[in-house]
């Protein structure tokens, strides 16, 4: 072969995109509202009575994250942060209304020019196609969890293009898909990049049929929350004046809060999982939340038993295409859920349960196993880690930093993040949350409830939050005006609005709402006068809903109502 030849073949190559001998594949595992106190690999209380062995391979083999946590904990804009890099104030996903257009669909989009085949199967949520991926088989919104229709590309307009799977499980079809994706439809020559999305656990939870008797005789253990309020628990903005306000704020597992609660909801759902002509006024309260608590735990535990199993297939599937060891296999959830902890039912919250994001990494190569990270991770990290283990261009809008270096040493850089940033906007939608917006370093939770929705209207008291995550783990006092804790609470509060200015969540988005924020965040005598004044304002509108029997107050106006 002449010199002249030669150069130009490697010339050819070397402008083939770049594709190196050790760039690894990614699958990348989400399930929805998927706890981290639910997988026994964090050692919870569920730990002994629902194992969860195939997930704790991933953690065992590789490493688990202890402080991994969302920047909102609801569903599509926690999704929203991991598809850009951003936080939703940038990315401009707020709530369940929000999108992101194909343009912007950043983590596919330089995956692909990295040289990857990229795939999302699963539950999108994110309303506008996922049209940067080169292949999508998606869930309409939520999805059902038996009989699913699925979303493909096609000759008709985006969402007109559907395929449905007759007697089946939703869990059982999203890793069929997956599985046939990674056997039959990708590119064998490139890595793949594959977001394989669970619909499970998400309520109202549906398991498979083959799941039904799985924990059947089992009295589900629950947290001490459950049963009794701590009074030193909460503020004036999650329980009004004098406690007036705690029917009212969270939905409950109980009956506490007349509006919605499992109590009232899950009877009829799940008949066989309460006593047969089940009455709730022939029971005690104890013993109604007790029934309702086991029915919902049950059912959970049960969709979370058919993803556990799914991951199995999904790993021996691998290794017998001979990829399992050169995959990174990144488990996670889009946040937490509140599996009873203060008598409070789903997400949004700021509180642990909620906030939390399990996350486990497995990838042998690079990452030791049995590692136990207690590092301060966000979901904007993921997309850059990802993105540099891809050798991928990282673009300057991304917000997030990639945590690889941590990952590959066990060291966390001493320039690492020290807290953590939230905010909940969707003030008093679908569970009674109301907004707020907070700091999270690896001691202490500063919370602040400014009470009101984009417009500054719909208002619930304002009040402040401060637990000790030291010696108060399961955040069951609130020691905000501890005398002790003055020079505490004025760090945590300027840390907090140093690093909102920094990360742009400035007030200009909705100034309306700010000026709220702003007027009761020093919280002096003068402004709890006024929120307390707003309770009761709070308390009488409630009252009034009740009584036109209007169980769902207009304060938020979406779609995908959960």
């Amino acid at each position: 072969m002449n010199f002249s030849r030669l150069m130009c073949i490697t010339s050819f190559f070397l402008a083939l995109p770049a594709i190196a001998a050790d760039q690894p594949n990614i699958l990348y595992i989400m399930s929805d509202d998927h706890a981290a106190h639910a997988i026994s690999a964090y050692q919870g209380r569920l730990a002994g009575i629902a194992p969860t062995p195939h997930l704790d391979r991933i953690a065992n083999e590789g490493a688990l994250f202890t402080n991994a946590f969302c920047t909102n904990s609801i569903c599509s804009p926690s999704r929203a942060c991991v598809i850009t890099g951003q936080y939703n104030h940038t990315n401009g996903v707020f709530d369940l209304g929000g999108r992101i257009q194909p343009d912007s669909q950043m983590l596919p989009l330089q995956m692909h020019d990295a040289g990857y085949e990229t795939a999302m199967i699963g539950k999108w949520h994110l309303k506008a196609e996922p049209a940067a991926f080169d292949y999508y088989c998606v869930l309409p919104g939520q999805g059902r969890y038996h009989n699913p229709q699925f979303r493909i590309r096609g000759p008709k307009p985006w969402g007109k293009n559907t395929i449905d799977f007759q007697d089946k499980h939703v869990t059982d079809v999203i890793t069929d898909l997956s599985i046939e994706w990674l056997e039959h439809k990708r590119d064998k020559s490139k890595p793949f990049f594959l977001m394989h999305h669970y619909k499970a656990p998400h309520d109202y939870f549906d398991n498979a049929p083959r799941y039904e008797s799985y924990l059947a005789d089992i009295d589900i253990p629950s947290p001490t929350s459950l049963w009794k309020m701590n009074p030193r628990f909460g503020s004036l903005a999650t329980r009004g004046d004098r406690d007036e306000l705690v029917p009212h704020i969270g939905t409950s597992i109980g009956g506490r809060n007349p509006r919605r609660s499992y109590l009232s909801d899950l009877p009829s759902r799940y008949p066989d999982e309460f006593p047969t002509n089940f009455d709730p006024n022939n029971y005690s309260d104890d013993e109604n939340k007790k029934f309702a608590y086991n029915a919902y735990l049950k059912k959970f535990l049960r969709c979370v038993k058919g993803i556990d199993d799914n991951i199995g297939r999904l790993l021996q599937k691998l290794d017998a295409l001979g990829q399992l060891d050169n995959t990174i296999i990144v488990y996670t959830a889009d946040q937490g859920f509140m599996l009873g902890e203060h008598d409070y039912q789903d997400k949004r919250w700021m509180y642990e349960q909620s906030q939390r994001m399990p996350l486990m990494i497995r990838y042998p190569k690079r990452v030791k196993p049995g590692q136990r990270f207690d590092t301060l991770v966000e979901n904007v990290d993921f997309a850059p880690t990802l993105l540099e283990y891809a050798g991928a261009t990282i673009p300057n809008t991304v917000q997030g930093r990639s945590f690889r270096s941590l990952l590959e040493t066990g060291r966390e850089p001493d320039s690492w993040k020290k807290e953590t940033y939230y905010r909940y906007w969707m003030h008093m939608a679908h569970h009674d949350n109301p907004a707020h917006v907070g700091i999270r370093t690896k001691t202490h939770k500063l919370i602040f409830y400014y009470g009101c929705n984009y417009d500054g209207g719909y208002r619930t008291p304002p009040g402040w939050e401060l637990y000790d995550l030291v010696s108060d783990p399961a955040e069951t006092i609130n020691v905000y005006d501890n005398p002790e804790n003055t020079d505490l609470v004025a760090d945590l509060k300027a840390r907090l609005a140093t690093l909102r200015q920094r990360i742009g969540d400035d007030g200009t988005h909705y100034p309306a709402c700010e000026q709220i924020l702003q007027e009761y965040w020093d919280y002096d005598t003068r402004s709890r006068k006024k929120a307390i004044q707003i309770s009761h304002e709070f308390l009488a509108r409630r009252l009034g809903e009740l009584a036109r029997g209007n169980r769902t107050p207009k304060t938020y106006v979406g779609t995908d109502h959960e």
